[in-house]
């Protein structure tokens, strides 16, 4: 059973690192992802823009530091099925049909991230596994 204690580092950097790769994408194609938000008929698609890189970048390094990540995957499963209905609803597309599911089942493993947490190679096990931590609750 010991060995088991890499696979929850391996699933969030399996989950993080697309994240990651995706929002820092955005970053060098504003005008594209911008217009892309706009023609969905989403408002405000520059602070949209803002939102996704945010969540996505953030969310990504939350992850694969291990750092409050049960927050974090909720968040990301929230924008994953709202990216799915906002962005990949038409369902006569056999590609946007797929997109669909892959957002549906990446907030499926993201949910169970939030429940069960980081795992012990995170940063919320040494935070919660800290001297510090113990003795704060004593006082």
């Amino acid at each position: 059973m010991e060995g088991n204690k890499y696979v929850p580092l391996l699933g969030r950097i399996f989950l993080g690192l697309p994240f990651l790769m995706s929002g820092l994408g955005k970053l060098g194609a504003y005008a594209g992802t911008v217009g892309y938000i706009s023609a969905v008929g989403l408002p405000v698609a520059p602070l949209a823009f803002i939102v996704a890189v945010a969540i996505e970048a953030g969310g990504g390094l939350m992850l694969l530091s291990g750092y409050r990540v049960r927050l974090a995957s909720l968040v990301m499963a929230v924008f994953s099925l709202a990216t799915a209905f906002f962005f990949h609803h038409n369902f006569g597309d056999q590609n946007q049909m797929i997109h669909f599911l892959k957002n549906v089942m990446i907030a499926g493993g993201l949910l169970q991230i939030a429940y069960f947490g980081a795992g012990a190679w995170s940063l919320d096990a040494r935070t919660a596994n800290s001297p510090r931590k113990a003795t704060s609750g004593a006082n």
